[in-house]
């Protein structure tokens, strides 16, 4: 799970969780690669593209998820980790 704690320990800019598949919220017609990135402030945003790309392509040039439901279920989190997602 998720922590505040977690978020401050880890690098700048590190992709820390990643992931795949059909997710309905992002595309009922593709796959799609999902990677969460820690930012520049202990901040966090999960970022997805199509299947195929890198992570740090993803990371750099994805689009951002904005649906609180795809985040917790993506990556576990306590309420504080929540708090500091980067929308």
């Amino acid at each position: 799970m998720l922590t505040l704690q977690k978020l401050k320990e880890m690098k700048p800019h590190t992709i820390f969780a990643k992931g795949g598949g059909l997710i309905e919220e992002f595309s009922r017609e593709m796959n799609t690669k999902w990677v969460a990135v820690r930012g520049g402030i202990h901040d966090w945003a999960i970022y997805y593209a199509e299947e195929g790309k890198a992570d740090e392509q993803i990371r750099d040039w994805g689009d951002k998820c904005y649906f609180e439901e795809v985040i917790k279920r993506l990556v576990p989190c306590d309420e504080e980790a929540f708090k500091m997602y980067r929308y």
